[in-house]
Order: C-alpha cells, then structure tokens, then sequence
C-alpha cells in the first residue's frame, strides 16, 4: 500500500512541476495580447487609399474588407486595392477582377490609370 502512494505523490509532483514550467512560459497577460492585435490604426495607408478615392472618383464605391479595398461602380466589381509594402508593386487577377497592389498610399495619377485599366 505505501507503494502506490509515493506514486500517487510522485506523479501529482510532475503534474504540478510542468504545470508551473508552463504558467512560466505563457505570456503575462494574454488578454492585452489579443486586445493589441484586433486594433488597427484607423489612419493607415489602406484608409488614406480609400479616402481618396472617394474624394477624387465619386463614381467609384470603396469598402474596406480586412487588409484590402474592395472597388466596385454601379455594383460591379472593379478592383481589389492592396498595400504590402513586402510585396512587389505589381497588378495581378483573382477571378475576373484585378488585384493591385502597392506598397505605400498611391499618387492620384497612379490610382487613375489603374482604375482606367481595370475597367
């Protein structure tokens, strides 16, 4: 009988030592963590691009879906609008729509002739 309980004693040690090797190894606080990725700031280069769209091409609807623009006019799609700055600047298609994609916020010549080319 006492056998079995100093490996009753030796295994709950192991449990409670790995268990306090892991809580050493967690993040301290994991809610901050999370909180600090889910907030983008609202002036990046993705918004300032969508800003002057509508400023300079009223014609033109922009809607921000997650890390791109999505174009359309008159409710066809026109282009999805990157920006990557680890990417090359360069103009790829998904499906039938053009993927542009730029690595910092685009002159207003460079956003007309893309959208010209897109269309």
């Amino acid at each position: 009988m006492i056998d079995g309980i100093w490996w009753l004693v030796i295994l709950t040690a192991v449990i409670v030592g790995l268990w306090f090797f892991a809580k050493s190894r967690a993040p301290n606080n994991l809610h901050d963590t999370k909180s600090k990725d889910k907030k983008k700031p609202i002036n990046d280069a993705l918004q300032k691009t969508a800003e002057m769209i509508k400023q300079y091409f009223p014609d033109y609807r922009v809607t921000r879906k997650g890390s791109h623009l999505l174009v359309t006019r008159q409710n066809i799609k026109i282009a999805m609008i990157t920006i990557d700055p680890k990417l090359a600047a360069s103009q790829r298609r998904l499906g039938d729509i053009p993927v542009i994609n730029y690595q910092r916020v685009p002159s207003r010549a460079q956003l007309d002739a893309n959208l010209q080319d897109a269309e």
